[in-house]
């Protein structure tokens, strides 16, 4: 299994990119958004990687974190999802859309990507509602996809706010996942908090998704 790939970009095309590794040449699959963020052809770059086995073909598909490598890989475990419709729906969403989309059971948002009906989209949000929590909270593993290596940043958790009540193991989680996704942490520790007093025994996903209908902008 390749899982990362670090060399020189050679040229990029609508979908796909060519590394040079070492004098090996490496066709890797990326979304829009990798593509925008990609460096010019000649610098170096580097991807964490995930290779498809096919009978009668291999592909490589990059990524810049790992949270988007793992969305990628569940995405694809769903019916009705290949590699190509795993690539519009992060490209459309981002990684940290992806999980807000399926966290909240909003489909909507997944039909937007392009090729995935309103079927399909519904499936990927029930199927995959449960195991947005653990990816939201793989801030840990960020990377910085930059050079010749990649950079694995230690992310800080973030600290609740004074007003917090007893933080319980879903709290907790709930203010991972949410300082993952950008929210400051006295605004995410205030969400979580109205949840978690609303519903005491709520678990990390219900936590989550109550936590970001009342931080999604009001009107």
């Amino acid at each position: 299994m390749i899982g990362k790939i670090a060399g020189r970009l050679e040229y990029r095309s609508t979908d796909h990119v060519l590394i040079d590794v070492r004098g090996v040449g490496y066709i890797v699959y990326v979304s829009e958004r990798v593509m925008a963020s990609l460096p010019s052809n000649g610098e170096a770059v580097a991807l964490f990687t995930d290779l498809l086995v096919r009978e009668d073909n291999l592909q490589l598909f990059g990524f810049t974190t790992l949270v988007e490598k793992e969305w990628h890989r569940l995405l694809m475990s769903v019916q009705g999802i290949g590699a190509k419709a795993s690539m519009a729906i992060r490209g459309t969403l981002g990684a940290a859309g992806v999980s807000r989309a399926i966290a909240l059971g909003d489909w909507n948002a997944v039909a937007k990507a392009k090729g995935v009906g309103p079927k399909t989209a519904q499936r990927v949000t029930i199927e995959l509602k449960d195991k947005a929590p653990s990816v939201m909270a793989m801030g840990g593993t960020l990377a910085e996809a930059t050079g010749d290596t990649v950079i694995e940043t230690e992310v800080v958790a973030p600290t609740p706010a004074p007003t917090m009540p007893k933080v319980n193991a879903a709290s907790a989680e709930a203010l991972s996942a949410l300082g993952n996704l950008g929210y400051a942490p006295g605004e995410a520790a205030s969400a979580v908090a109205e949840a978690a007093g609303a519903t005491p025994e709520a678990d990390t996903s219900a936590l989550i998704r109550a936590a970001l209908k009342l931080l999604a902008p009001k009107g």
